[in-house]
């Protein structure tokens, strides 16, 4: 159970992300983050870390 929370967390983490890189670099509008570079930073440590968690919590199974 804790194994798939995990992985749900590390997957939300990977696409909010996304989501902010993608405004960040003016492809996804519609916020205040639109056009503002320092958010695909942000989504890109974001995402880094969800993928970082997913790999780690598939690793610590096996």
């Amino acid at each position: 159970m804790l194994n798939t929370l995990g992985k749900v967390v590390a997957v939300l983490l990977a696409l909010t992300g996304l989501v902010w890189i993608l405004q960040g670099v003016n492809l996804l509008p519609g916020s205040y983050m639109t056009g503002d570079p320092q958010w695909a930073v942000n989504g890109a440590i974001t995402a880094a870390i969800g993928i970082a968690l997913f790999w780690y919590i598939r690793r610590r199974k096996s």
